[in-house]
């Protein structure tokens, strides 16, 4: 049977101005970066255009988000010429509905799957803050008891506990907990009956919850579920009328956007959230001058990097007392800034200096952290030709590693393993080989 050409795909095709070598890249690196490789060449993307379709939904929609990135717009299934997906993302019409529907999906263990599944979307339309702050009408009391400050401060300190929780032992374990707790005690307050300022205050802290959560998500790898959890936490922001947590939730989408390479998008978020905090502290000012200083490196754009580093270098020195972090931004994450500014540069001795200096300051409650960055630091150093320190390094990385469930930290041992695999007949890489194999699990091992 003659198959029937997918001229909708095709005038997207020619929209791009791809070659079909192009198109089979760019479906392939939105398809790692969800974590499920495929093996798309220039003969698939001619045999999609000829009218056949993508294998699964799966790859259906990194073929979407792909056009979708190339085109800077949103691309739907229908305008692609592909059937609409069996399991469409809830809407978000209702911000609590919509939050209880993640939230119960992610708590389902049947269903992480399905929730894996979703893309980082560069398109993906981003609230502003006039948006969202008319949508807290969208909150309604509903027929539980009345709640006061009692409940609210319960709820704050329930996310401050998960959060530590994650700092230590990464989201693995502490996303299930944070999205039940939301589901079943979060979202039944924000339905009750409540003064005006603890309605508002209530939202606050859901905002923070849905935030975190999403920030575990990222975590994960699953990105696009992390982007869900984030405009839930803008929406919620709004309705509270709370700059901060919605400036905040702006800044972690930058950071999920520039460690996804996607400097532009990047750069976008973290300007988004500097404009949207207008009487910013200097604790607060250089905790987003830093992120706009890494979107901008990895953008090319040296000026405004080397520019926004030292503006937030200048505003932690004026921060009242570097004891008081704001959230987790202190001294050693202002290094880490650095260091990322000075890699994404080109200084790579620079950048490991920066990095050194950040391990140094970090708080040993960080653990997570410390177990990824020090993985970073070894990899830098192996860059410059430094084998032996960055082994040593990568052995400070595994002391931590066996009580982190984290799929960051699981992709920088990954990515250990593939570079120091070359050398594995070098006495000190075989020693660390060795090791790794022995608190890795097998799945890492390369």
């Amino acid at each position: 049977m003659t198959k029937i050409p997918n001229e909708a795909l095709q005038r997207l095709y020619r929209e791009t101005n791809w070659t079909l070598s192009q198109f089979a890249r760019a479906v392939n690196l939105v398809a790692s970066e969800n974590g499920t490789p495929l093996k798309s060449n220039p003969s698939t993307v001619h045999h999609w255009l000829g009218g056949t379709l993508p294998q699964n939904e799966a790859v259906r929609r990194c073929v979407i988000e792909a056009i979708s990135r190339r085109l800077q717009r949103p691309v739907t299934h229908a305008e692609a010429g592909f059937p609409l997906p069996s399991d469409p993302s809830p809407a978000s019409t209702d911000t609590v509905e919509g939050m209880i529907e993640l939230g119960r999906q992610d708590m389902d263990p049947s269903r992480r799957a399905v929730l894996g599944a979703g893309l980082f979307s560069v398109a993906l339309t981003i609230p502003g803050w006039q948006d969202v702050i008319g949508r807290a009408e969208a909150v309604q009391a509903g027929r539980m008891s009345r709640i006061g400050m009692n409940e609210v401060e319960m709820v704050i300190a329930m996310t401050e506990r998960i959060s530590d929780l994650d700092d230590q032992f990464g989201g693995r374990h502490a996303r299930p907990m944070a999205a039940s707790f939301m589901v079943n005690t979060v979202a039944p307050y924000l339905r009750a009956d409540a003064a005006d300022d603890v309605r508002k205050a209530m939202l606050s802290a859901a905002s923070d919850l849905a935030y975190l959560t999403g920030y575990m998500a990222v975590d994960e790898g699953v990105h696009g579920l992390a982007q869900r959890y984030y405009v839930k936490a803008l929406e919620l922001a709004g309705a509270a009328d709370d700059h901060l947590t919605y400036c905040t939730t702006l800044r972690g989408m930058s950071v999920q956007a520039v460690d996804l390479r996607h400097g532009a998008k990047a750069m976008e978020l973290a300007d988004a959230a500097a404009a949207a905090s207008p009487k910013a502290g200097p604790r607060m000012f250089a905790f987003l001058a830093g992120q706009q200083a890494h979107a901008a490196a990895q953008t090319g754009d040296r000026a405004t990097a080397l520019r926004k580093i030292r503006e937030a270098e200048s505003s932690m020195e004026r921060a009242e007392s570097r004891s008081r972090a704001f959230g987790s931004y202190d001294p050693s994450s202002l290094n880490y800034h650095v260091s990322q500014v000075r890699y994404e540069l080109g200084d790579v001795a620079g950048s490991i200096e920066a990095m050194r200096q950040s391990d140094q300051l970090r708080y040993g409650v960080y653990r997570r952290a410390r177990v990824r960055h020090r993985a970073t630091l070894a990899e830098r150093q192996l860059e410059l030709g430094h084998l032996e320190a960055a082994c040593a390094t990568w052995h400070t990385a595994l002391d931590d590693f066996p009580m982190v469930q984290s799929g960051r930290a699981d992709d920088r041992i990954k990515a250990m393993f593939g570079l120091i695999r070359p050398h594995i007949k070098n006495a000190t890489v075989r020693d660390l080989y060795e090791r790794a194999r022995t608190v890795a699990p097998p799945s890492l091992v390369a």
